[in-house]
């Protein structure tokens, strides 16, 4: 059997160690090569939504490799994050620390929270994209566009690590150590935080003291439900490269 081609311009930008390859189906046009890379010092367990053309919905990626996607034919709307601690047997059922989607490797829902989401919907005309810290955050993720056009094709995400600067009454522990960071909505649960009710539009709902400071960490990610203006981005025609503890300093 060939082995299949796996966009290597792309898994050269990568500059991982090694990469996994899944492909869509013979004959499914792309609307987009997405790269997934891991550079975090320990291994993780990025997950997607819908996932049937992003390894199942969920695999693993040791420190150093990344993983080459095709997106589905006629366009694709969903999220791709990154587990933590997770340990998986060989039928593909067990547990992770932060991000798990129940108890399978393979992620037919969303994850649960506190976690940093890459968001994607894309059009034949025009994708979008974004972090989003909304629901809180448990990884550093970059979001960059290559060989875009139009629109803002600029990165997005989070290159700071808020478990090291996250306020104690939103910190999520493991024995020591902060694992992950919730958002003042999960933790208090008020109209304030969450901008609903009296709150629910973006007149109403300013940023707080607890997403400013997740603004200040990480300036071109979602820190509240309102934070369109310099969060979210357009491009056309792009491939993107998802990239988990992108920045040395913080690649534990």
């Amino acid at each position: 059997m060939n082995r299949p081609r796996c966009a290597p311009g792309l898994a050269a930008l990568a500059v991982a160690s090694s990469f996994l390859c899944f492909l869509s189906p013979p004959g499914a046009e792309s609307a987009g090569v997405f790269t997934i890379i891991n550079r975090c010092k320990t291994t993780i367990w990025p997950a997607a939504t819908p996932g049937d053309s992003f390894g199942g919905g969920g695999f693993a990626l040791r420190p150093g490799q990344s993983a080459v996607f095709k997106a589905p034919a006629g366009g694709w709307s969903g999220r791709i994050w990154g587990r933590t601690g997770c340990s998986f047997d060989a039928s593909g059922n067990g547990t992770c620390a932060t991000g798990s989607c129940g108890t399978s490797l393979r992620c037919g829902a969303s994850g649960a929270t506190p976690v940093s989401l890459a968001e994607f919907t894309l059009a034949s005309d025009r994708d979008f994209y974004d972090v989003s810290l909304v629901d809180g955050f448990n990884l550093p993720v970059t979001v960059r566009p290559v060989n875009g056009r139009g629109g803002n094709c600029s990165a997005a995400g989070c290159d700071g690590d808020l478990r090291q600067t996250c306020p104690p009454e939103l910190a999520v522990r493991a024995g020591d150590a902060v694992v992950a960071c919730r958002s003042a909505c999960d933790v208090f649960d008020t109209d304030q935080y969450c901008c609903r009710g009296k709150f629910g539009s973006q007149p109403t709902c300013p940023p707080t003291p607890y997403s400013k400071r997740f603004k200040d960490a990480c300036p071109t990610a979602y820190s509240y439900a309102y934070d369109d203006a310099s969060s979210l981005f357009t491009c056309s025609g792009a491939d993107y490269i998802i990239t988990f503890c992108a920045s040395s300093r913080y690649a534990r």
